[in-house]
């Protein structure tokens, strides 16, 4: 056999340089990454959460400015109302807020003068009181308190009358719908622990439509917003409040569907609020379908 040709066949193979090695495990990794960054469901659940991190942190910076309103309803639900809140009643005596709360109660802040919100909410105590089977005076009562310390009681007796003109059961009504005003420190005290937190503008006042509903033993049970009330809902909120039960749940969600407008004094639906949440939910669904469908057989 010639000589190049043993040498050939008696050459041993070089062994593969260790330097190399790395350089190939890289390689390797690189294209694994590229792999599952071109799959359709990482490329999907990229972005689901990454635009789920935008709604979390645009929700977080809105609820952080909202956190403690300076013109709305902050609950505290599962307080009890002070003991040192003075009121005057009907009768021009002075008497104690708690020594009033003897049955399921609902705690109404206004000021007698006001030209916009307080009306349509007053109107809407009325027409739900009027409509309930629930007895006013008997199973419940209403307290309608001045946050207007310049305000007479007189004032808010005629604005009683107006309103007992609006109902049927006038007599029922009137025995279970009170009226009062206050002194500045009571009702600095009242509307603290109440939540209800309102401004002075001028002459006039900006605040939320809302009425605060009490135990018999004076803790908060719920809150009930906006001008309307369906009897229902009074009727669940009177029975909820004599067990001494809170029920946050439908404020919650009126406080996360409407914002307070204090310009126009009215409850304004938070459009993007609701989008966000209806595009984040049906994406979900979405991309559970894209996961979880079956495949096509070939």
């Amino acid at each position: 056999m010639d000589q190049p040709k043993r040498n050939r066949l008696t050459r041993k193979k070089k062994p593969e340089s260790q330097d190399n090695f790395p350089l190939k495990k890289s390689k390797l990794i690189v294209n694994d990454i590229f792999k599952m960054i071109c799959n359709k469901s990482f490329v999907l659940l990229s972005v689901f959460i990454l635009f789920a991190g935008i709604i979390s942190s645009g929700q977080k910076a809105f609820d952080d400015k909202t956190k403690d309103p300076e013109i709305g309803i902050v609950e505290h639900l599962d307080e009890f109302i002070p003991t040192d809140i003075y009121l005057i009643d009907e009768n021009n005596q002075r008497v104690v807020l708690t020594d009033l709360i003897d049955k399921p109660t609902i705690i109404n802040w206004v000021y007698f003068r006001c030209p916009g919100i307080c009306s349509p909410l007053m109107e809407g105590l009325a027409n739900v009181m009027n409509a309930s089977d629930m007895v006013a005076g008997v199973d419940y009562q209403v307290l309608t308190i001045s946050f207007d310390p310049t305000e007479t009681i007189d004032l808010g007796i005629r604005k009683k009358v107006n309103y007992l003109n609006l109902v049927d059961k006038k007599e029922e009504i009137s025995n279970g719908w009170k009226f009062f005003v206050s002194d500045s420190a009571s009702i600095v005290k009242g509307t603290n622990a109440t939540g209800f937190k309102y401004k002075r503008t001028g002459n006039d006042f900006l605040h939320a439509a809302s009425v605060t509903v009490v135990s018999p033993k004076g803790k908060i049970t719920r809150y009930m917003n906006g001008t309307y009330f369906q009897p229902f809902d009074l009727k669940m909120a009177i029975i909820e409040s004599s067990k001494g039960m809170s029920a946050p749940t439908i404020n919650k969600i009126m406080q996360y569907c409407f914002s307070y407008d204090p310009v126009g004094q009215a409850y304004v639906l938070n459009v993007t609020k609701i989008t966000g949440t209806l595009i984040l939910f049906f994406a979900s669904i979405f991309f559970l379908f894209l996961i979880f469908k079956p495949k096509r057989k070939k």
